[in-house]
């Protein structure tokens, strides 16, 4: 058994390279990429400086009124108000009344197994993503391309989500290796060792029994599956983290009822993929946050589930912790930013926006171990977009920005030849912010 489960990993481990946390940050924030880049008309990024103005700049941890930010190849230089940053090299872009953010980074994506184009979600805000279940790859990305942190193949037991539902690859609600099924302790660490020596930067594992009403893996693939599907033991979870831990890796797990949970709980599973979609029992959710447990959001895709506003209003009241991400690739949500994802969050657990910019900016990049990915702070990557009016006002804007860039890279800009359009008349904001 054990030399049929290393004849699977023969293609997964065939361009494998060892990586540790500090090549990782090396690879995203200081070498170039192969792939070419798009480029805005009648701009070549490779060494020009770019002094951007704009009404406001959030950097990832506050606002800044009036502010200009001086960009230096591929690298904020200088961050600070408008009159007081000036560089005669610089081209100036003058942006008037509009909200400049750090491009945002999505926790939970399927953007390899679904094929989405990863110059989509460039377009649409987002400029790092983590992919959480599909072929392994190796970080790759960040200047002018989508910054991919991956998995690979979501851990999980033989027979057991997801291979109940997409199989074992070539489905036809997408392709490659969505997961593998392990059988002994042994087979889990080396699934472990193979995909982090193949570039997995985290460790993703299942625990979903299945039947849940309302789960998009229960009405969204097709109708009718297993409530029984089989879950990894205690032991071999246990094994997993176990390894990961090891090989400086964190542990993200599918789980959505009290039985997955407790699995992950007990096991030292250090991230849950999603907020449950059944209701969990409060001990659990105590514990969750006692253990520290991170939350990744995906509230916007799993909104019919039973349980979902329960558990994410409780966790935000004992004081969980929260990542945005809104599973880009499932067929309910937009190819990037996710504004109603924002939206959810904000009245399930109170955040204000720019507590929300901030989760899902300079807060995500600490967590990947990146920083200062996420912030528009001197040293940090040119990772960018811009809105026009004010974003803290109208979350939907951030959905079609009029300004991005990746690593001082144009992939979109609408500003050229044209002024900013005026804010409406004053107004109410959404929510305090």
């Amino acid at each position: 058994m054990i030399h049929n489960f290393q004849n699977i990993w023969l293609a997964i481990t065939a361009r494998s390279i060892a990586l540790s946390v500090l090549a990782l940050a090396s690879l995203f924030l200081n070498v170039a990429q192969a792939e070419t880049p798009g480029h805005a008309p009648g701009h070549d990024e490779s060494d020009q400086s770019i002094l951007l103005k704009a009404s406001r700049i959030f950097d990832g941890n506050k606002m800044h009124s009036n502010a200009a930010l001086l960009i230096d190849g591929n690298k904020i230089a200088k961050l600070g108000p408008s009159d007081s940053i000036s560089d005669h090299a610089a081209t100036v872009v003058d942006l008037g009344d509009s909200t400049i953010l750090p491009g945002f980074i999505e926790l939970h994506s399927h953007i390899v197994f679904q094929h989405v184009p990863r110059r989509v979600l460039l377009e649409h805000g987002v400029t790092t993503a983590r992919d959480v279940g599909g072929d392994l790859l190796a970080p790759s990305g960040g200047q002018g391309v989508l910054r991919l942190l991956s998995s690979g193949p979501i851990l999980t037991a033989k027979g057991g989500y997801p291979l109940s539902v997409f199989g074992h690859g070539g489905h036809h609600h997408g392709s490659g290796k969505i997961a593998i099924g392990v059988e002994t302790e042994e087979q889990a660490r080396q699934a472990v060792r193979h995909l982090i020596e193949g570039g997995a930067s985290f460790i993703k594992i299942a625990l979903e029994p299945g039947g849940e009403p309302g789960a998009p893996w229960t009405m969204g693939h097709h109708g009718g599956v297993s409530s029984a599907w089989p879950l990894l033991s205690l032991e071999i979870v246990k094994a997993i983290v176990d390894e990961a831990h090891s090989l400086k890796r964190r542990v993200t797990a599918h789980v959505s009822e009290d039985v997955g949970v407790a699995l992950a709980l007990d096991a030292g599973v250090d991230e849950w993929a999603h907020v449950p979609c059944m209701k969990i029992s409060d001990a659990l959710l105590k514990r969750a946050v006692q253990q520290d447990v991170k939350i990744v959001s995906t509230l916007d895709t799993l909104s019919a589930c039973h349980g979902i506003h329960h558990n994410a209003k409780r966790l935000a009241e004992l004081g969980a912790d929260f990542y945005y991400g809104a599973e880009v690739a499932h067929v309910d949500i937009p190819w990037g930013i996710d504004a109603r994802e924002l939206q959810l969050m904000h009245q399930l657990t109170g955040m204000t926006a720019l507590e929300l910019f901030h989760t899902a900016t300079a807060k995500a990049g600490r967590y990947l171990g990146l920083e200062p990915l996420g912030q528009l702070t001197p040293g940090a990557p040119a990772d960018l977009i811009a809105v026009r009016g004010n974003a803290l006002h109208n979350l939907k804007r951030l959905e079609y920005p009029d300004l991005v860039m990746s690593g001082g890279h144009w992939i979109v800009n609408n500003y050229s030849g044209a002024q900013s359009e005026p804010e409406s008349a004053p107004h109410r904001p959404a929510w305090n912010h």
